[in-house]
């Protein structure tokens, strides 16, 4: 694989809009995720909600696409220099030359959720407004970005659940491959919305209280939302210190609809597949961001993948206890959270967890480690077994 070049990136979640805020609190332990009253939920629960949503304003010509996931979708584009680094990359290789290829699982169902309150009682009627095609459509949220730019090249959502927005990476690597662009936009965003909320609940999988990963007495997750953006462009010879994707991994193992395989399988083979794409062994891998819903099968399953594959000694965490559980938006924020540790050489420990799990083995970080870094591993595994490993490397001098 030829490997890609992050030529920018960007996150906005609970934690703040940009990558300083972001960092930031990496380097403090500080969570976003919180006990809060959202909307109509009656759940005692905590979030990982972007404060300012409900005033920030769309762009005037964009306002067809008005909902929440797609205001979160233009905060996250105006952070950290990022639209204008696309328009550089679209000077340069065209309108038609730069993909959108985004992850999200539930786009802006929150704009249907509204409506159906404002049914008529006697007819079942709409009598507010709802543009489908423009707010709760999955395609929504890459149709936004596609017309923010005025893009004309290729564009696709991709939904599969907590992995999307990893998956996407390889989405954008095998449209390059093929000639059919030479830069892309790819991420994920996902807001908060009530059909979510209860659904995790009604699975049992919500927890009271921030989640803790990995720790003995974890109880589940805790939902938070965010909008993460990264150009890829072709790395033919990317400078000393550039951060690029060196591998991608994916498998299905198709284990059960909503639980993990219970030894990991599908997640070791996306790991090793990624490890392989980038010629690298396990052992040259200085930090894994683990998938670490904070689920008591969730953190056991990727423990017996980790720990066999890479043996116990790899420093590795989770940063859902910072930012909450982002679902669709889950893997592209926690690539950028490799890039930034790649980048600042700072393996960031867990936040929340108090006392780890005697029976889980993986060298889980309670503290934050500094050391150089050169390649850090990304996972993040969907319902269904929809698995996708990513491997990101800091180019050497």
């Amino acid at each position: 694989m030829l490997p890609l070049h992050l030529a920018a990136y960007t996150l906005t979640s609970a934690l703040g809009a940009g990558l300083a805020p972001t960092l930031d609190a990496l380097r403090h332990q500080r969570s976003g995720v919180q006990a809060m009253r959202w909307e109509t939920v009656d759940l005692d629960t905590c979030l990982g909600a972007v404060a300012g949503l409900d005033s920030y304003a769309l762009r005037a010509d964009l306002g067809a696409f008005d909902c929440r996931n797609n205001r979160l979708a233009q905060l996250g584009l105006e952070q950290d220099g990022f639209a204008a680094a696309v328009r550089a990359a679209i000077t340069c290789h065209g309108q038609d030359r730069v993909g959108v290829f985004l992850g999200t699982s539930t786009s802006g169902i929150l704009s249907a959720e509204l409506a159906y309150r404002q049914r008529d009682p006697g007819t079942g009627h709409f009598t507010g407004s709802l543009d489908y095609r423009h707010t709760h459509n999955s395609y929504s949220v890459a149709d936004f970005v596609r017309s923010y730019f005025g893009l004309e090249g290729p564009a696709f959502v991709v939904s599969t659940a907590c992995s999307s927005s990893a998956k996407v990476f390889g989405n954008a690597q095998r449209m390059m491959a093929c000639g059919l662009i030479d830069a892309a936009i790819v991420g994920g965003v996902d807001s908060l919305c009530l059909t979510t909320l209860y659904g995790f609940n009604s699975l049992q999988l919500v927890s009271r209280r921030p989640c803790r990963p990995f720790d003995a007495e974890r109880d589940g997750i805790s939902i938070g939302e965010a909008a993460a953006f990264v150009l890829l462009e072709r790395a033919d010879s990317p400078p000393a210190g550039a951060i690029v994707v060196s591998g991608i991994g994916e498998s299905s193992d198709a284990h059960h609809m909503s639980s993990p395989h219970p030894q990991g399988l599908g997640a070791r083979q996306a790991m090793q597949a990624a490890l392989d794409m980038a010629g690298l062994l396990p052992a040259q891998i200085g930090y894994i961001n683990l998938h670490g819903t904070a689920t008591p099968s969730n953190d056991a399953s990727e423990d017996k993948a980790v720990s066999g594959l890479f043996g116990t000694a790899t420093p590795c965490s989770s940063t859902k206890g910072h930012t909450g559980h982002t679902l669709g938006a889950a893997g592209g924020i926690e690539a950028i959270i490799c890039a930034l540790a790649l980048q600042h050489g700072l393996a960031p420990g867990g936040c929340g967890t108090e006392q780890l799990d005697p029976d889980l083995k993986s060298r889980y970080l309670l503290a934050n480690i500094e050391l150089p870094l050169q390649h850090a591993l990304s996972n993040s595994f969907g319902f269904g077994g929809s698995n996708c490993s990513l491997v990101l490397s800091k180019v050497a001098a």
